[in-house]
C-alpha cells in the first residue's frame, strides 16, 4: 500500500477518533481510542500511536481539559505508548501463535496499557503537580477506564477481523 493511502486512512481514523471523542462517559473518558487500536493493527504501531495521541488531545479539548493541559499531554503520550505496545505485541506474535490467541494476548496488553499503566503514569505526574492526595483521587477512574478500554479494544479487533479480508486483497 502506498504512503498516500496510509495517510488517507490515517486521516479517516483521526476523524473517527474525533467522533469517538464526542461519545463520553464519566466526564472525560471517551471512545476516541478505538480508531487508534484499529490503526495499530491495520497500519502499524506508529500510526496507532499518532492517532492515539491526537485522539486523546481531541477528547481533552472537547472536555475542557478537566485534569489540566499538562496532565492531558502526559495522558496523550501514555495513549501513544499504549498503541505502540498493542501494535508491537500483535506484530511480535503474528505467525507465532494462532490469530485468535494473538489477538487475545494483544487485547489484554492493550487494556493493561490503556487503563492501569496510563492511570499510574497520570497519578505519578499529578502527585508531582498537586500532591499525593490528588493523585490518589484518580484511582476512582480505574473501573471505568478498564471498561472503556475493553470496549475500545474489542471493537477494534472485531472491525479489524472484518476489514482484514479486504485489506489483504488490497495489498
Amino acid at each position: 500500500m502506498t504512503n498516500t493511502k496510509h495517510l488517507v486512512i490515517c486521516a479517516l481514523l483521526i476523524a473517527l477518533s474525533f467522533i469517538g471523542a464526542n461519545i463520553r462517559v464519566f466526564g472525560s473518558i471517551a471512545f476516541d481510542s478505538m480508531p487508534a487500536f484499529l490503526a495499530a493493527l491495520l497500519l502499524g504501531p506508529i500510526y496507532g500511536a499518532i492517532i492515539g495521541f491526537i485522539g486523546h488531545m481531541l477528547t481533552a479539548t472537547l472536555s475542557g481539559f478537566p485534569l489540566s493541559p499538562p496532565l492531558h499531554i502526559v495522558i496523550a503520550f501514555a495513549m501513544a505508548i499504549t498503541m505502540l505496545g498493542f501494535g508491537y505485541t500483535y506484530k511480535a506474535l503474528k505467525g507465532r501463535a494462532r490469530e485468535s490467541v494473538n489477538l487475545s494476548i494483544t487485547g489484554i496488553v492493550g487494556v493493561l496499557l490503556n487503563a492501569p499503566f496510563s492511570l499510574g503514569l497520570s497519578m505519578a505526574v499529578l502527585a508531582i503537580m498537586a500532591g499525593i492526595e490528588a493523585a490518589l483521587g484518580l484511582t476512582a477512574m480505574l473501573p471505568f477506564l478498564i471498561l472503556a478500554s475493553i470496549i475500545n479494544v474489542v471493537l477494534s479487533i472485531v472491525i479489524f477481523k472484518v476489514l482484514q479480508r479486504f485489506w489483504d486483497k488490497a495489498k
